[in-house]
Order: structure tokens, then sequence, then C-alpha cells
């Protein structure tokens, strides 16, 4: 049986799942570019961020993870847990915007709430 996700958890695999089928495409979209030219400079880049579509899938992913965050917060609060380490747990929300590995850390935290 499959596990029950919520909205926020779903939109995220969606929205990441998007994002790295797009880095795929970019990749090869880049290995291709070096078989044609002798350097990939920002002007040949920046035209396949956007012909691949892979900023619209980092832009989408970037409110993906900050949903995910934010239903997190509010969902976690209900949790013993919570209530028993509260200050050291909302150090951790307050240091995600500082730390990307802490954002990490959440968002992984954040997929494992049922």
């Amino acid at each position: 049986m499959k596990p029950i996700l919520s909205k926020a958890q779903l939109d995220y695999m969606k929205a990441k799942n998007k994002f790295e089928d797009k880095a795929k495409i970019m990749e090869a979209k880049i290995e291709e570019a070096r078989t044609k030219v002798p350097e990939v400079t920002q002007e040949i880049m920046e035209g396949l961020v956007l012909e691949t579509g892979f900023h619209d899938a980092f832009n989408e992913l970037t409110v993906a993870e900050n949903a995910l965050i934010q239903w997190s917060h509010v969902t976690i609060k209900h949790e013993k847990t919570y209530r028993d380490n509260k200050a050291e747990i909302e150090m951790m929300y307050e240091r995600l915007n500082q730390d990307p590995q802490m954002r990490a850390r959440i968002i992984q935290l954040a997929m494992k709430i049922r």
C-alpha cells in the first residue's frame, strides 16, 4: 500500500522529477554543443537554459520546496517531538535560508512526515 502524501509533498516530488528530467536534457544539449564549438560560452549556456526549460523547472522546484517547508513547519507543530525539542527545531527552520545543507535536511525530513 502506498503511503498517503500531502499536496505539498506530491507537488515537490512532481517538481523535483521535472527538474531532474530537464537537467538530463540540459546535460545532453551541453555535450552536443561541445561537439560543435570549441568552448561553450555563457551566451550559448543561457540559450540552452531557456531552450530546455531548465530555468522554469528550477523556479518551479524552488516554489515547491518553499511550500513543502512551510507545510512541514505547520504540520510538525502537532507532534510530541516538536513540543519536546521546540527551540532546536525552530533554530533549524530559522537557519534554512542561510545553510543549504539545513534546507536539504528539512526537505528530507518533510518528505518523511505522514
